[in-house]
C-alpha cells in the first residue's frame, strides 16, 4: 500500500509524450511493488504499451472498446453512445480502484475525453476531490480546465515544438502507437 497521501498528476498539452509519461510512472510504481490500475479512454485495446503492461502481475488493465475513432470522426449518434459508455467505464474503473485498494490509478486521455464532450468533468472532479486518501491518480489529455489544474498536485505541460506528423509522417508502430 502506498504510504502517505496519494497525489494527483496531470500531464497535458499538444506534444508527444503524455501517455508515455503516464505509462512510465505506472511501470515505476509497479516495479516498486505498488498495485496499479490502468484505463485508456479514446483508445482501443491494441495499444503497444498494453502488451508489456499485461505481463506485470501487479498491473491490471480495464478493457475499453475493440475499435475506436477520434471524436471528430464520430457521428452524433456515436458521440451519444460514447458519452454513456465512458461514464459507465469511469464509474467502473474508479469503483475497482476503491474496492480493490489499488495504489495507483492511471486514466489515459481523461482530459481529451472531457474536452471532446464525451465525459462529464463534474464526475471526474467529484472523484478526484473524494478519492481514497492513499490512491495516486494520473490523468492525461490536451487542455485541462482551471478547476482540474487546481485539484491536481502535479501539473506538467508537454508542448509540441516540432513533430513529424506536421510534415505528413504517419504514426509509427512502437513509437506513436
Amino acid at each position: 500500500m502506498l504510504k502517505g497521501t496519494g497525489l494527483i498528476h496531470i500531464y497535458y498539452g499538444d506534444g508527444k509524450g503524455k501517455t508515455t509519461t503516464g505509462m512510465g510512472l505506472t511501470i515505476r510504481a509497479a516495479g516498486f511493488g505498488y498495485k496499479v490500475l490502468v484505463y485508456q479512454f479514446m483508445k482501443n485495446n491494441k495499444t503497444s504499451e498494453r502488451k508489456i503492461l499485461e505481463k506485470a502481475d501487479n498491473i491490471h488493465i480495464v478493457d475499453g472498446l475493440e475499435e475506436e475513432k477520434f471524436s471528430f470522426q464520430m457521428t452524433e449518434e456515436e458521440k451519444a453512445e460514447r458519452r454513456e459508455f465512458y461514464k459507465q467505464q469511469f464509474l467502473k474503473v474508479t469503483q475497482i480502484a476503491r474496492e480493490e485498494e489499488f495504489d495507483v490509478l492511471f486514466m489515459d486521455e481523461t482530459i481529451y475525453t472531457i474536452s471532446a464532450g464525451l465525459l462529464d468533468e463534474r464526475v471526474v472532479l467529484d472523484f478526484l476531490k473524494n478519492k481514497p486518501e492513499n490512491l495516486e491518480v494520473i490523468i492525461t489529455g490536451n487542455t485541462p480546465s482551471q478547476e482540474l489544474i487546481d485539484v491536481a498536485d502535479y501539473v506538467s505541460e508537454i508542448r509540441k515544438i516540432k513533430h513529424p506528423f506536421n510534415h505528413g509522417q504517419a504514426a509509427r508502430d512502437g513509437i506513436e502507437r
